[in-house]
């Protein structure tokens, strides 16, 4: 037994470091050897800036004020706001500013989810290039106009802006997610210079209308297999920092989001098959480092602590197994009470984000398709 769950609690112990330490170094490097910068220009091809709302009549008005002062050229950029059976005010509320020439509304009766509202829209978009953004969240001025010199490079073909949190002390574990977001950013940075990134912040991102995949309703995480789908057709997928994003921290907290982004994490290993026909070796090992082994780790987590239990004769491992169940206090106790400093509410953050995972397989597997639009 002893070697059995050694090898188990290594492997267990393996996996995770991997996933959130080994992958980012790793990263680092290539991308010190490997560069592949994108041709950026001066560029202003027409633009429609969807924005998909249900329930939003707190948003709503401000997002379009936002939109309309976006430094672009007024007759290149329309702005289309697709109301998805909204049981509030949201409709009337962008009816009520916009002029049926640069801000047009579409106000559709019943709510089918996020996916279908995106799909009607991206038909009644006048441009050659779509950049979708949250009612709930708000661009800087040159954040359009940053995202869309990447299209300048004619290999590119769908881009990313960068997703920013404010006043995260706001609530418990903001600056938990200001920390995760940061890092996140990290990764895109690095994946999208040494090739293309996978997924990109659904609150800011941009496709040419052309490549728009128009994926089934029932998909989840449509900021992953809207840009994902533009490398099996030849293009790359970048990320641009510059264009920025940004969203109060209580809007994104909460389990049950948690949960549908890891239904939506499970849900895209499906996309793995545009990665194999043609072969895009980077993008693959982005792919299996970036979103699978993360989903190992929970599973890896538990089986380490598991196998401790049979090691605990070991000072080494006794002294392991302390270690992990001060980690799980730790995280308990930041799930009862508000922890100071917050850096403390890590453990708890990290643990919540993988206990999702489990509830995202389950909601995967019986394909709870209310979960695509909250």
């Amino acid at each position: 037994m002893v070697p059995v769950a050694e090898t188990i609690f290594w492997l267990g112990l393996a996996i995770p470091i991997y996933a959130y330490i080994g992958y980012p170094a790793l990263l680092y490097l290539l991308r010190s050897i490997f560069h592949r910068p994108v041709k950026k220009r001066a560029f202003e091809p027409d633009v429609t800036l969807i924005i998909p709302a249900y329930n939003e009549a707190e948003h709503i008005a401000r997002k379009i004020e936002n939109s309309v002062k976006l430094d672009y050229p007024p007759d290149k950029l329309e702005i289309l706001v697709a109301c998805d059976g909204s049981h509030d005010a949201t409709p009337t509320i962008a009816e009520s500013i916009a002029d049926g020439v640069r801000v047009r509304v579409l106000n559709f009766a019943v709510n089918r989810g996020k996916l279908a509202t995106l799909n009607d829209a991206v038909r009644a978009a006048r441009a050659g290039i779509v950049v979708f953004s949250d009612a709930s969240a708000f661009l800087y001025p040159d954040s359009v106009r940053r995202l869309v010199m990447n299209f300048a490079d004619p290999e590119v073909g769908a881009v990313s802006g960068r997703y920013t949190v404010i006043r995260a002390d706001e609530v418990g574990i903001g600056k938990s997610e200001d920390f995760y977001w940061k890092y996140e950013t990290f990764l895109k940075v690095q994946e999208s210079e040494i090739d293309s990134m996978l997924g990109a912040h659904g609150h800011l991102h941009a496709i040419r209308r052309d490549l728009y995949p128009f994926p089934p309703p029932g998909t989840i995480n449509d900021d992953y297999v809207i840009p994902v789908s533009v490398l099996a057709r030849g293009y790359r997928a970048v990320y641009e920092p510059a264009a920025i994003v940004y969203e109060a921290a209580r809007e994104m907290t909460g389990f049950g989001r948690r949960v549908r982004i890891m239904a939506g994490n499970v849900q895209q290993l499906r996309e793995i098959k545009g990665l194999l026909h043609p072969l895009r070796l980077w993008a693959l090992f982005f792919f299996v480092s970036h979103k699978a082994v993360r989903l190992l780790v929970p599973v890896a987590m538990v089986a380490a602590l598991v196998s401790n239990l049979f090691l605990l004769s070991s000072p080494l491992y006794f002294t392991a197994f302390v270690l992990q169940m001060m980690f799980y206090a730790l995280a308990s106790v930041g799930a009862l009470v508000p922890l100071r400093p917050k850096t403390l509410l890590l453990p708890y953050y990290f643990s919540m984000i993988n206990l999702a995972v489990f509830f995202g397989f389950y909601h995967a597997a019986t394909s709870r398709r209310r979960m695509a639009w909250k």
